[in-house]
Parts: C-alpha cells; structure tokens; sequence
C-alpha cells in the first residue's frame, strides 16, 4: 500500500511537515540523508518561539521525537529519483522503491562554495563549512571567516570560543547582520578583524590549508597566513530532484510555489530552502511553518485524491 505522504527531507521544513501530516493521520514517511539539515549545524538558537536558547541539534531532535510520537516514519537515506506512475509516485531511496500518494520537498540547501582552485582538494584539510562541526580543531589557532551575512557573524562569534585569533573577510563595505549578533561581534575585541571590500583571490595548501591571497593588500600584503578557512556565503537550493520531476523554478533557482505551498505539479509541494518564499530570510522557524502549510495542502489534496491513488496503486516498480 503507498504512503499517504513521503517528504523528502529531514530539516525543519521536513519535520514541521510530518508533525502536522501525523495530526492530520496521513500514514507518512520522512526519507533524508542529513538529519536536521543547516538547523541542526547552527550552534545556538535563540530567535525560536519558546526557547531563550537551545542548540539546534537538540531543537531538531525534539521535533524528530514529537513526530515519532504520531506514529511518522523516518528513513534516512538518500533519493536518488521520483516518478509520477499512473496514480503514485515512485520514490527510489537506498535499495528499495516506496509509492507515495502526495510529496512534498523539503530537500533544503547546501553550502555556497568559493569556487577557487584546490578549494575542493582542502575540504576538510583547513577549508570548511560549518563552524558548529569543525570550529573545535581551531582551538588556539588563527582562522578566517569569509561572508558579510548574518550567518558569517554568528559563526565568527562562536569560532571565538576555540581560535585566537579571526579575521572576517567581508567583499562589500557593510555588514549585513541581527543587531544582537553584531553587538555580539564588537565584544570580540582584538580577537577580531574585519577587512571589509576584500575577496579571497587564492586558497594555497598542498596537504593542507597554509594560507590566502586576497584581491588587495591587508598590512601591506596580499598574503594571508591562517590555519583553517570557514566559508559562510550563503548556500544554492537542493532542486535536482524538482527538476527532474518536471517542477518550475523561479527567477532565481528556487522550487516555485504559490501561498499554499503547491508545486505546478499536482500532489507535489516543496517547502523550506529550497523554496525562496521569504525572499533571503531563511531561518529554522520559517522553514518549518512553511511545513506545515505544505502538509495541510497535502492533506487537502489526499482527500480529494487518495482513496482513487490507493485503489489504481500497484507493486512498487520503477521505469525509466
């Protein structure tokens, strides 16, 4: 028998969605490979609703268990493809195939990368991207972090608590930060320097992360010696599946949706990053309210639909 609903995707979109499709008791299956999405990396929540403060891990796996506890399943894997069949979908996730009634894709986004030479060769050896993962290797050393957006801030702020020393690599004249976080950053002291209308040209390392050039001289040189390199400058929607399905996008490459949260695709809808229904304000509680109106459209449309899906549905069997 096919799923009610499959979501795709485990982040705050995701588990929004399955929490309000378990009250809605639509038999639902939850399939992601990166368990609580760039919530889950981001260290210290403090701007979601009845919490002063919470780790978002925590606040991820708190949503996990209250969707477990609706009786919502999860698979973590990847899918590799989707395919609308007669009256389901077909799902392909590690070795198996699910059917599915209604989707909806809250597959988020990754990581904005330099897109410099041997960029990709040091991932992991001195170039990095999440601050929360990979900040305690630096303790007592000195990094960079590149990126003027609020994400770059709060990841300056919490590398403090491990490096010496920062330098914040900002390509424009402004910061564009929360007040709070910026408030936060000037507490820093001589921990920090910014170098404001300044790109980074070069990554030099051959084992590992030795050093950057950057496109004008900071203290007379253009050179830049530093331990480790953490890139926050915004991230690219995950829309390889939506596009393959046959979903539009919009101007600027994201998942396109109406106020309802529904794909042109009938049955299929998309919430969270991959969706650019806030513009560039992308935070844990709008991804997740945005789950919620995709699982409420979900459910519309599963009554209208469902009972014909369940009746035409067959063996799990994916085409080409």
């Amino acid at each position: 028998m096919p799923y009610d609903l499959i979501i795709i995707g485990s982040g705050a979109a995701g588990l929004g969605a399955a929490i309000y499709s378990g009250r809605y008791r639509l038999r639902t299956l939850i399939i992601g490979q990166d368990f609580g999405g760039e919530a889950a990396k981001a260290g210290a929540i403090e701007n979601y609703p009845g919490f002063k403060s919470i780790d978002g891990y925590e606040l991820m796996n708190l949503m996990k268990q209250q969707a477990a506890s609706l009786k919502i399943e999860l698979l973590e894997a990847e899918v590799t493809k989707i395919v609308r069949q007669e009256h389901c979908f077909m799902v392909a996730a590690g070795k198996k195939i699910y059917q599915a009634i209604t989707i909806i894709l809250a597959v988020g986004a990754k990581h904005r990368r330099l897109n410099l030479p041997n960029e990709k060769e040091l991932t992991g050896k001195g170039v990095h991207y999440c601050v929360t993962c990979d900040g305690p290797v630096y303790t007592g050393k000195t990094i960079a972090m590149v990126g003027g957006g609020d994400t770059a801030v709060k990841g300056a702020v919490m590398a403090a608590d491990y490096a010496k020393k920062i330098f914040l690599i900002v390509r424009e004249k402004k910061l564009r930060a929360e007040p709070v976080n910026l408030e936060r950053l000037k507490k820093l002291g001589n921990k920090l320097e910014i170098i404001q209308e300044t790109e980074i040209k070069e990554i030099v390392g051959r084992d590992k992360l030795e050093k950057i050039i950057l496109s004008r001289p900071y203290q007379e040189s253009a050179e830049l010696k530093i331990d480790g390199l953490f890139v926050e400058i915004g991230s690219i929607p995950n829309v390889g599946l939506a596009k393959a399905l046959g979903a539009i996008l919009d101007e600027q490459g994201y998942i396109k949706v109406d106020n309802l949260m529904r794909t042109n695709l009938d049955g299929v809808f998309a919430a969270g990053d991959a969706v650019n229904h806030f513009g560039p304000f992308k935070q844990a509680i709008t991804s997740a309210a945005m789950g919620a109106v995709a699982a409420t459209s979900a459910y519309n449309d599963f009554k209208l639909h469902g009972e014909l899906c369940r009746w035409h549905a067959r063996p799990a069997k994916l085409k080409n």
